[in-house]
């Protein structure tokens, strides 16, 4: 578990002035990661740290050799067109570089000079997925999403009876995942009324969202090799946002008896970049459960998770309507504001529930939280939850109101941590718009 070293020091600056700009996700103490390139060029896409409004071009600082050791063998992966590599090394290459772009971008610095000309404006450039995602898990740690969906189909008994004994997920479709930026048509599938006799294939009318974070895993393990919870978290390189697009109206009728099906493949955002948990070790807290409920099973145990093993992570979604953008492009309404330690289970119990069974985990899986809804309704991450299935619209500015999204409707995700005593850091945005239904 990543303990507090300098690195997180509040007081540190930088020599990159945006880095203290107020509210900047992208301070000295963050230092996440991306794969970018200049926006319109044919350039090589490579990875990047943030730091301020500006990206450190990790492939044209490696042809410098600043680093040493674990620092100079992590740069060497980070500059390739993914991070794989990078993740695969596992966390003391991780740390090794974050510690020296972090003393390499301190105020002060001889290797200014250096890194200086290895900066790329953020304005300029555009993203790709931070890895080859080779698999995708979709989980399901927020008991209060779980109870409020399963409140409106069996309101006597809404939540499940192994759901608190079970770290709940399914497999998803990695293909689809998308990087932040992307729009999408409105996804097409069977849809059948509650009166009527059939079925019909038709252009979704309940399109929502869920608001979740995006887990990108590091080192592998072998296939046959249950992962521990004393060993979880050194196989999780970082964290981004992800918004998990859900056809609600598809996945009514489909989803008996194997789960979401076309209701989610056509598409999950993510946003471009990687926070690592070293990053986050600040805004570790507590993972307790009720006294009432059920404690986890050995496998899903330990005392370093009971002590520190959730996150407060604070989370917002936007929705911006097509009538916002004609009057403001950067108007939205904010529809729901949670944390990420409101969660049913952790990071940690993800990774070990999802290996005890001998899975193997490879670098650059990427797994879901699940939809990440909070103890009060205006904390539900999910319109499905929001609008008590499509029964109390949203009241928007300007007297527009809202169920499931339209058609040219934009949602962004945000995420940020900050407290007393510690620099805030951020996850940048998530953000994606509906286009039309495409001719069927």
């Amino acid at each position: 578990m990543t303990t507090l070293n300098e690195t997180h020091d509040p007081a540190l600056r930088s020599w990159v002035a945006s880095a203290h700009a107020a509210g900047t996700d992208f301070p000295i103490q963050n230092l996440p990661f991306a794969v970018f390139r200049r926006r319109g060029s044919t350039e090589p896409l490579r990875g990047g740290v943030a730091i301020g409004d500006q990206i450190v071009d990790l492939a044209e600082l490696a042809q410098a050799r600043p680093f040493s050791g674990r620092a100079a063998e992590a740069l060497a992966a980070g500059s390739q067109g993914t991070l794989n590599a990078l993740m695969a090394l596992g966390p003391a290459h991780w740390s090794a570089l974050r510690l020296a772009l972090s003393r390499a971008l301190r105020e002060g610095t001889h290797e200014q000079a250096v890194v200086q000309i290895c900066l790329v404006p953020q304005a300029q450039v555009e993203y790709e997925l931070p890895a080859r995602i080779g698999d995708y898990t979709d989980f399901y740690t927020s008991i209060y999403h779980a109870t409020n969906v399963g409140r409106l189909f069996r309101p006597d008994n809404p939540l499940m009876p192994n759901y608190k004994w079970v770290p709940i997920g399914y497999h998803g479709r990695a293909s689809s995942v998308v990087i932040s930026g992307t729009n999408f048509a409105r996804p097409c599938g069977q849809i059948k009324a509650p009166d009527a006799s059939a079925p019909v294939l038709g252009a979704s009318k309940r399109l929502d969202i869920e608001l979740e974070l995006g887990v990108f895993l590091g080192q592998s393990s072998a296939l046959g090799e249950a992962v521990t919870m004393l060993e979880a978290e050194d196989h999780v390189f970082g964290i981004c946002l992800l918004n998990d697009w859900s056809a609600r109206d598809i996945q009514a009728w489909e989803y008996q008896p194997l789960g979401p099906f076309l209701a989610k493949n056509f598409a999950t955002t993510i946003s471009p970049w990687v926070v690592t948990l070293e990053a986050l070790a600040p805004y570790r807290t507590a993972f307790t459960r009720p006294a009432e409920d059920p404690q986890p099973l050995p496998y899903l145990d330990s005392e370093r998770n009971r002590a520190a093993g959730a996150f407060d992570i604070q989370l917002s979604v936007g929705l911006q309507t097509p009538a916002m953008r004609a009057k403001d492009a950067k108007a939205e309404a904010v529809i729901c504001q949670t944390s990420y330690r409101h969660a049913y289970w952790t990071l940690a119990q993800m990774v070990a529930h999802h290996s005890v069974n001998g899975c193997n985990l490879q670098s650059g899986d990427l797994l879901g939280t699940g939809t990440l809804s909070g103890p009060t309704l205006d904390q539900a991450g999910a319109l499905l939850e929001l609008t008590t299935g499509g029964k109390n619209a949203l009241q928007l500015p300007g007297g527009e109101t809202r169920t499931f999204l339209e058609d040219g409707d934009a949602v962004v995700l945000r995420g940020w941590c900050e407290k007393p005593g510690h620099a805030r850091i951020g996850f940048g945005e998530c953000r994606g718009q509906v286009l039309p239904a495409r001719t069927l």
